[in-house]
């Protein structure tokens, strides 16, 4: 693995794994209700982010989290905020347009399993997840998402060298 950069800012609380562990398999629904897991997306790099619509941290940061998805095609880099919001789908819509996310898809979790399986404290729980479906790293707790040190971080690990395993 290659050094990231250094980390300031936003990121100063970015934990990095090193050696970067596997990413468990995070089980999700979809806004269609159909099931996925986190491995669909090997070969992007994927930022999850455990979330929920009473979450007054998460409410603020997902502006930018909307930017930084709008910066990436999501075919290459995508911005995965799961809910753990009971009220499904409709209730996730109903905020994405109050707030005009209008670059995020839906992925749910009412259950919070990704909680448990991230090993996450609390929300928002952000986990960075290499193109190999290894974690980069996590930051507990709100960030500006589209601050130009993010924007590094995430360049540097979608230009990573990758076997396409």
């Amino acid at each position: 693995d290659s050094e990231l950069p250094p980390r300031s800012g936003t990121l100063q609380t970015f934990e990095v794994a090193s050696p970067r562990p596997t990413a468990p398999e995070l089980p999700f629904q979809r806004e269609t209700q159909s099931k996925g897991l986190l491995s669909d997306y090997r070969g992007r790099v994927v930022l999850v982010n455990l979330w929920a619509t009473w979450c007054a941290p998460c409410v603020r940061e997902m502006p930018s989290l909307n930017r930084l998805q709008a910066a990436f095609d999501p075919d290459d880099v995508l911005v995965m905020p799961i809910s753990l919001d009971r009220g499904g789908a409709f209730q996730v819509r109903k905020f994405y347009e109050k707030h005009s996310l209008n670059h995020l898809d839906i992925f749910l979790d009412p259950r919070a399993n990704g909680m448990r399986m991230l090993a996450a404290r609390g929300v928002p729980a952000t986990v960075l997840i290499d193109r190999q479906g290894r974690e980069v790293g996590r930051l507990e707790g709100p960030a500006e998402w589209d601050a130009p040190e993010v924007m590094k971080l995430i360049d540097h690990v979608r230009r990573e060298p990758h076997n396409g395993s």
